[in-house]
């Protein structure tokens, strides 16, 4: 077993399998796994704030930044996760597998950090495609995932500190310790001449000894160093490239693998949860539908009719949703403000938004002030200078800035203070 596994280590050397590799691809890994963590955590407690939580309403646009740039770093992850398997691959094959309880704890983290991860990007793709084949409720499992996630890169970072150090300038492959070349085991090496010597008529020869003694550097393989980090560019490239256009307009023409194209769509604009789905097209179409207001104690009703008869104001906001797409769209409507000026409401009144939709995780949503007082904020009635589709939530849906689209209640049919 011992001699199969050097074995298995020696057909595996390459020049890209070496610690100052595995550094330069872990930093990029690192980095596109923070910048998931941070504007993951952003697009949560915008959904699930906590009571004293407050939100940035400027710029409009900045959720349409931060989830795109949380979904393209998150599909970044898996060409730049598979290349830093690809480097440290051999190290499956070291003998003895474990050599101590730290050793262990070691090789334990980095497994399970290797499986959350790969659970991690996985099901956040396919949440982008809206396909969920597990049994449990995708937001809350992404989001405590991503924690677990964080904790074991950090104990991954602490066990690696010593030698991310020691690799991480461009000039230490021209400094590199023996012990630290990840495709032979160096406190082995005894048991390694032993076997050799023992298995090879002559005892230890002079290629054994190389082979022993080698660094990557001195490997030959068909990979190189330049070809392998130009072709992990390029992979990252074009699994971004392709996909980014959902989001970023200038992509949109290459935008092969995002679930959503811009401009198509009702009106123009993308669906994410249709009519049908939600079961609301009668109580929507129905001639007595009204939007009522509560604030107090005191409610009023507005017919379409009357929403329409007050004062309208006409907004250029984005529909951004939490699975990457986003769409910029003309709306026009009543400020809420005004509504909640019509009740007297309070100006630190926040509200809750009341969807005809009587199921769904967002039937019932919260607003906090600093968007129920933002000018920007609507009852939007229409889309792109036409009356609001049914599936653009038809007879009233809201519309704020810097909100998940998840949030932007369509079908309203009752806004109550809390």
């Amino acid at each position: 077993m011992r001699r199969l596994m050097y074995e298995a280590q020696r057909a595996l050397a390459s020049p890209v399998r070496n610690p100052r590799m595995a550094t330069v691809i872990g930093r990029l890994l690192g980095a596109a796994f923070l910048i998931c963590f941070g504007t993951g955590l952003y697009s949560h407690f915008l959904q699930e704030p906590l009571d004293w939580m407050r939100f940035a309403t400027r710029p409009e646009f900045l959720y349409q930044v931060t989830q795109g740039t949380h979904i393209i770093a998150g599909i970044a992850c898996f060409p730049l996760l598979l290349a830093k398997l690809y480097i440290v691959f051999p190290n499956l094959f070291a003998y003895p597998p474990v050599r101590g309880l730290v050793h262990f704890l070691e090789r334990a983290s980095i497994a399970l950090f290797v499986g959350a991860s790969l659970v991690q990007i996985t099901m956040g793709l396919l949440n982008t495609f809206q396909w969920y084949p597990w049994p449990f409720p995708f937001r809350q499992v992404h989001f405590a995932l991503g924690w677990a996630l964080i904790g074991l890169l950090v104990i991954h970072i602490g066990v690696k500190l010593p030698m991310i150090t020691r690799y991480w300038s461009k000039g230490s492959l021209d400094s590199e310790h023996p012990e630290d070349v990840s495709s032979v085991d160096r406190a082995s090496n005894a048991e390694a001449v032993r076997l050799w010597g023992s298995s090879r008529p002559g005892g230890v020869t002079g290629r054994v000894l190389d082979y022993i003694d080698a660094t990557p550097r001195t490997l030959t393989s068909s990979v190189s160093r330049r070809g392998f980090l130009t072709t992990v560019g390029v992979a990252t490239t074009a699994v971004v490239g392709l996909t980014a256009g959902q989001t970023f307009t200038p992509l949109n023409a290459v935008n092969l693998f995002g679930p959503r194209k811009k401009g198509v769509g009702q009106q123009g604009v993308p669906v994410n949860r249709t009519s049908e789905q939600a079961k609301v097209a009668d109580a929507a179409l129905a001639a007595g539908w009204t939007l009522t207001v509560a604030v107090a104690g005191t409610e009023r009703s507005f017919t379409r009719s009357e929403l329409l008869a007050l004062p309208q104001t006409e907004v250029q906001l984005p529909i951004a949703c939490v699975e990457g797409w986003s769409q910029m769209a003309h709306w026009r409507g009543v400020r809420l403000s005004d509504l909640a000026d019509l009740l007297s409401a309070d100006p630190d009144t926040s509200f809750r938004l009341i969807s005809l939709e009587e199921r769904g995780s967002f039937s019932k949503t919260q607003m906090g002030r600093e968007y129920v007082r933002d000018p920007l904020t609507l009852v939007a009635l229409e889309l792109n200078g036409e009356t609001l589709d049914l599936e653009h939530g038809y007879p009233a849906r809201m519309i704020a800035p810097g909100r998940p689209g998840v949030l932007q209640t369509k079908w309203l049919s009752r806004i109550e203070a809390i």
